[in-house]
């Protein structure tokens, strides 16, 4: 017998976990809601543009700041390391104080700590900057999910916002590193160019979202306060356990080296600790029973949230978690693979990589367009297949065979997975989030996905040192500090059980996919909405107008209830409109 479908809508009553199946209407206009995805998604192309542009700058910052190769890294890793760390905290503080104000707090870090890093002048103060500067990505990407979610009810319009939000990830790595080449090679202030053009575009992304978002809506939760021993919690647990896995291998004694050991097992205590915390805090709330206590604030993250959808919400997240281990560690090993193994300049690698993102923007385009039509389990599955064989294609790679044989399939299969799965996962989550929980919805989401890029990275790692190790230590080479010596038979041996272990994470999500994505069933929707201004926005803008000293005769007009509502004479909206 077959399995029933699982309906994503939410019961009348009682049941918080699905939306319900009415009509909405977008209480925005056509012009407004193309400005609010632009805006959106300019968010997810500053987020990855900034580590693609930084890592292709990396040889050049290395020689004018003479920085150690040892501290380079930081570089990076300090911003994804604050970037991943602080998304549920701010993703809280979005749903609770506004999403709007956490935006525009966010792009304002982007374009200061931007201009900073730009005048940095020795490598610590670059790597503290970029540090910070991942703190306004962590306040504009999960803010951004909510307001995607808050101003497109389901519909066909929000799969095509979500669509092209996801879309923003593949066109940021093309343009970070495209343009991030091109600055560091050919401007007068090389790698600091690639900062001010991040700082200028942040800056244009929050002027448009000032101009396009509505003004935030006070939470409908009754206790506002902030959890803030759960975001210590899990802020300081997810740093130290993301900085284990980044140094583990790096560290004097690799993971037998004693600090990384003791700050392992300090990073799963937090997060146990938060688990518990968030559970206990649930558990207050939920009780009516108990008196209010300033002590006990509502939960940073819901532990119940995992169960929405009987469940999914687990699943798919676990399935986010694996499929970026795949892809992100797919992309590095490849890109080393051309680099120090067929010894290609970055600009010729870069070139190599084109067809991934320009892949992974038709991928954005085809969830959009057929979401409405096929289930979850058909983009998930398919998506996690076809990322799968981009790895085992590169595990079989004969290096004297022509680009076309195996890199150029790979690289056009690897994007399918990290698309299907982001474009309609997010989709899914914002369906089954309640509304004032969108942000922390997303910002969960995301946070998956960036420990999974540092656990897929550690483990493929781990898999290639000791291959590497192994398979030269059978002619009786030992490999030193830094690998120059490593034979190129054991380097591509290493390569290659880099990327079967990639492969195996995306079939592993495929395979959780096919048990527990089963009757989800379709997460689009169909229906068209009416694009229109809402009495209150139309009000907002009237206030603006007042504000300015300009006139306002706003009329009665009776509605199909019998309800008078407020309604603009044609002059005055066209002045309204000026302020769009």
């Amino acid at each position: 017998m077959s399995k029933p479908e699982l309906t994503l809508t939410r019961s009348p009553s009682h049941d918080p976990n699905f939306e319900k199946g009415k009509h909405h209407v977008v209480q925005c206009s056509l012009l407004r809601s193309i400005f609010i995805v632009v805006t959106c998604t300019a968010a997810m192309v500053v987020n990855t543009s900034n580590a693609a542009s930084v890592s292709i700058s990396l040889p050049t910052i290395e020689k004018d700041l003479d920085i150690d190769e040892e501290q380079l890294q930081w570089l990076v890793s300090s911003y994804s390391l604050s970037s991943g760390c602080l998304l549920l905290f701010f993703g809280r503080l979005a749903d609770l104080y506004g999403r709007k104000k956490a935006f525009m707090i966010g792009t304002l870090c982007q374009v200061a700590f931007s201009l900073g890093c730009g005048f940095a002048q020795n490598g610590l103060t670059l790597a503290v900057l970029c540090g910070f500067l991942g703190i306004g990505t962590a306040a504009t990407i999960p803010s951004a999910l909510g307001i995607l979610a808050h101003s497109f009810p389901p519909s066909r319009a929000r799969s095509i916002a979500f669509a092209t939000f996801s879309a923003g990830a593949p066109v940021g790595g093309a343009f970070g590193m495209m343009i991030g080449g091109v600055l560091t090679e050919f401007s007068s202030t090389h790698w600091s160019s690639v900062f001010y053009l991040t700082a200028g575009i942040s800056a244009l992304t929050g002027l448009t979202g000032m101009i396009s978002f509505d003004a935030d809506v006070p939470s409908t939760e009754i206790v506002k306060r902030v959890d803030w021993i759960g975001a210590l919690l899990i802020t300081v647990g997810l740093v130290l356990i993301v900085f284990v896995l980044g140094q583990g291998e790096l560290a004097s004694q690799g993971w037998k080296t004693p600090y990384i050991i003791a700050l392992l097992i300090a990073g799963v205590i937090m997060v146990s600790l938060f688990l518990l915390w968030e559970r206990y805090l649930e558990q207050v709330q939920d009780d009516p029973s108990r008196a209010p206590s300033a002590w006990m604030p509502p939960p940073l993250m819901r532990p119940s949230i995992w169960t929405r959808a009987r469940g999914r919400m687990a699943v798919i997240l676990v399935i986010a978690f694996l499929n970026w281990s795949a892809f992100m560690s797919w992309c590095f090993w490849v890109q080393l693979y051309y680099q120090n193994y067929l010894l290609l300049p970055p600009v010729k690698t870069m070139i190599r990589f084109i067809p991934m993102f320009i892949v992974g923007c038709l991928c954005n385009i085809f969830v959009a367009m057929v979401v409405a039509r096929l289930p979850l389990v058909v983009f998930v599955v398919s998506g996690t297949l076809l990322t799968a064989s981009a790895g085992i294609l590169f595990a079989l790679i004969d290096p004297s065979a022509t680009y076309w044989a195996f890199g150029f399939p790979s690289t056009v299969l690897v994007v399918f997975g990290a698309d299907f799965v982001y474009s309609s996962g997010t989709i899914f989550i914002a369906k089954i989030a309640l509304h004032h929980e969108q942000s922390v919805a997303g910002a969960l989401f995301q946070t998956m996905t960036q420990l999974g890029i540092a656990f897929g990275l550690t483990i493929t790692t781990i898999v290639f040192n000791t291959v590497v190790k192994k398979e030269s230590a059978d002619p009786g080479v030992t490999v030193n500090s830094a690998g120059t010596n490593t034979p190129q038979s054991a380097q591509l041996k290493g390569y290659k059980s880099a990327q079967w272990t990639s492969a195996s994470f995306a079939l592993i999500a495929a395979l959780l996919a096919v048990l527990f994505l089963r009757s989800v069933g379709i997460v689009g929707d169909k229906k068209t909405i009416k694009h229109t201004d809402s009495d209150q926005t139309k009000m907002y803008y009237a206030r603006r107008c007042l504000d300015s000293g300009i006139a306002v005769y706003p009329t009665s007009k009776q509605g199909p209830t019998g309800n008078t509502r407020r309604n603009f004479t044609p002059l005055v909206k066209s002045t309204v409109d000026r302020f769009r």
